[in-house]
């Protein structure tokens, strides 16, 4: 009240002090114009008139806009996401099979490097497909356009969206009943984890948590087969790699959730009872790669003249990788797949126990990657300009070796494609890719 004297005492002229009639011939020109000149009454006043404008422009909207909004929420989220106005249409006649026995099946990263050739494997076999990529920068995205311009034509229907997008999942599985899930949309590298550590949190564990919700409140629970990594052995120096190995020390941020990945299907395949095939690849490499890739870059700057590093370990001991052909790891993801039992879960309860594995899909034949180099030399016709480096603390390991009998035994998983022949097809296919204006092969 005390803040209030100093105006009131201005108002003392034109207010009566008692209570009885205003008499207006009391109330002078001069008054008047002190009442409407004061400064401090003309700030109190355009105070109150701001506060009589907010509260309209913020006040709630009548019950029939609201409802009207409400009613537009799935079109405008289509928009909002750039699908497609008849998205769900597509997606269902993607996802059908040829034939009843057939099988539909959701692909994650489907516009990546392995998602690809899965996705069309599956397609050329008569398996129903439908793929899901959100084509982020990590690499080019011109190439995984180019990618999905394959799928395309081999009537695959894929949908620019993330999976950690819980609205999208939800709708897409209420549309379409899928039997199974190849899940490979990830954020790959070792070494991109010092500059970028949330991507791979954000991809690989929140991601992958979200594509399991929707699969296990899915009213068909469908059965799921994902991409583990070779990354998880870590610091193991026991070689080759087993199953059986532990897996608990990671050399890197990538490994880490991909280990992670590998408790979380755990804790999902035990509580709500999907089936779940983890699948840990070494080293895969061929036409349509990863540019990120030592195979890839190494092409790419020795044929341009530039210089190439190549590490090596303490007291110059061999870095060696157990590179694996695309093809040959398509083969076993199609067999994973093919004997996956069905999950035992409906709508987020679990009916009894379901199936969970763990396979090492590899060439098993270590090799340096001096000789690696070697034979793109072979192969381009171009002498390298090396050097050779000691290898930085990136999370990068020494070596890689598959112990690939257990996937021999349950899935008839047997590579067949030795580094020379499939590096041959990758050099042809990049020559072709990069040397054509249009960029088309295949």
């Amino acid at each position: 009240m005390t803040q209030l004297k100093p105006i009131l005492s201005h108002l003392d002229p034109i207010i009566p002090s008692s209570t009885g009639k205003f008499k207006p011939d009391k109330f002078s020109a001069y008054s008047f114009h002190r009442l409407r000149c004061h400064p401090r009454l003309a700030f109190w006043s355009f105070l109150s008139v701001i506060f009589i404008l907010l509260f309209f422009c913020f006040s709630p909207p009548d019950g029939g806009a609201a409802a009207k909004r409400r009613s537009l929420h799935t079109s405008s989220y289509t928009r909002r996401m750039h699908l497609d106005s008849n998205w769900e249409l597509k997606a269902r006649n993607s996802a059908r099979p040829r034939s009843k026995t057939g099988f539909s099946v959701l692909v994650t990263g489907a516009a990546g490097f392995v998602g690809t050739h899965v996705s069309l494997s599956l397609k050329r076999r008569g398996d129903g497909v439908v793929g899901l990529d959100n084509f982020n920068s990590y690499y080019d995205p011109g190439l995984k356009k180019a990618r999905k311009s394959l799928l395309d034509r081999a009537g695959v229907y894929v949908i620019e969206a993330d999976i950690n997008d819980a609205v999208l999942l939800r709708k897409l599985f209420e549309t379409v009943h899928f039997t199974h899930v190849m899940h490979l949309a990830a954020q790959a590298g070792v070494r991109y984890a010092m500059q970028n550590p949330n991507s791979y949190i954000h991809s690989n564990v929140n991601g992958f948590v979200s594509l399991l919700e929707a699969c296990k409140n899915a009213t068909l629970q469908p059965s799921i087969v994902w991409a583990s990594s070779s990354s998880v052995y870590g610091l193991n120096s026991k070689v080759p790699f087993s199953e059986k190995d532990r897996t608990d020390r990671p050399a890197s941020l990538y490994a880490a959730t991909k280990k992670a990945g590998e408790e979380i299907a755990h804790t999902y395949n035990h509580i709500y009872g999907l089936s779940i095939t983890g699948l840990r690849f070494f080293t895969v490499y061929g036409p349509w790669g990863r540019p990120d890739m030592a195979y890839f870059f190494f092409t790419k700057d020795i044929l341009k003249g530039k210089e190439i590093k190549i590490f090596e370990g303490a007291d110059h001991a061999t870095v060696a990788r157990d590179f694996t052909y695309v093809d040959d790891v398509v083969k076993g993801c199609l067999a994973a797949l093919d004997t996956a039992k069905k999950s035992t879960g409906n709508g987020g309860k679990k009916k009894g126990a379901a199936q969970f594995r763990i396979y090492n899909l590899g060439n098993t034949n270590p090799v340096p990657v001096a000789d690696l180099v070697a034979i793109l030399e072979k192969l381009l016709k171009v002498k390298a300009k090396k050097k050779l480096l000691a290898m930085p603390r990136n999370g990068d390991v020494l070596f890689t070796h598959a112990n690939i009998s257990l996937a021999r035994k349950e899935l008839g998983y047997k590579p067949t494609t030795d580094l020379e022949t499939g590096l041959k097809k990758f050099v042809k296919w990049y020559l072709r890719y990069y040397g054509s204006k249009k960029k088309s092969a295949w």
